[in-house]
């Protein structure tokens, strides 16, 4: 199908255009920048050098894509913001492309992205997230399949939320959200298991229970996370959710919520 282009849009000759794709009037399109099929682009939005759309996305107005990293080792170098297929952007967001041009920010398939988001560089938010109203997410973090970020929290540099795990709204942290888990207060602590979400998504009660017992022992033990681990392990029976859980807390780099 034909592209529907506001002659009231600025799109730079070298932009790469898919099919179908509408672009409305007043946004601005830079070079060095890929837009895949069927994508929608509404008044004021951005799409700056770097900036590379799948297919299907929807971009609302007044958000920025691509925009330079707010960095201090950022030295001007060409770097990439990749974007999947099938994602919301909604008005007043920020994604910020890479510090280096060894790296990229990522954002991945079927996400909904709420307004006033901040995505910062060299962050990867995977597939199927929601991220919500006025949200902040610093350089370097990782965001986890099916994860949900409520309003208004604050994510440090370089942490991970683990899948289909929630972080209630207002939360601040600076260190690791494990996979299945509601996280919630000021300061952030473990407030139980996702249970409503892992239902929804066909996860059977026994291993809920399961997933319920390993928390158990992670959080409520007296022990350190190593052996926490250890006692998941000898005393959780194993399911594909258990080995998940315990290849996150063996791989963290900078701990985890409620063990620091």
């Amino acid at each position: 199908m034909a592209n529907n282009i506001s002659p009231q849009a600025f799109v730079d000759r070298t932009a790469k255009i898919g099919n179908d794709v509408t672009i409305y009037p007043f946004a601005y399109i830079e070079s060095d920048v890929e837009i895949g099929d069927g994508c929608k682009i509404y008044p004021f939005a951005s799409l700056m050098s770097g900036t590379r759309l799948g297919k299907n996305n929807m971009v609302h107005q007044g958000t920025v894509l691509g925009a330079l990293p707010q960095d201090f080792d950022f030295k001007g170098e060409q770097t990439i913001l990749n974007i999947g297929d099938d994602n919301i952007i909604r008005e007043n967001v920020v994604i910020n492309r890479a510090t280096h041009s060894n790296g990229q920010t990522i954002i991945g398939n079927k996400n909904f992205i709420m307004e006033g988001v901040h995505i910062s560089h060299d962050t990867h938010i995977f597939d199927n997230c929601v991220i919500g109203y006025g949200t902040k997410i610093a350089g370097n973090s990782e965001i986890h399949d099916y994860a949900i970020l409520s309003s208004n929290v604050i994510a440090n540099p370089g942490v991970r939320v683990g899948r289909t795990a929630m972080v209630q709204s207002g939360c601040r942290f600076s260190f690791d959200v494990p996979p299945y888990i509601v996280a919630t207060h000021n300061p952030i602590e473990y407030g139980g298991v996702n249970s409503t979400i892992l239902t929804n998504g066909g996860i059977d009660i026994k291993i809920q229970n399961h997933i319920a017992n390993a928390y158990r022992l992670i959080f409520n033990g007296k022990t350190s996370l190593f052996d926490g681990i250890n006692q998941v392990i000898e005393q959780v029976p194993q399911s594909r959710e258990i080995d998940h859980i315990i290849e996150f807390l063996r791989t963290t780099k900078i701990g985890i919520i409620n063990k620091n």
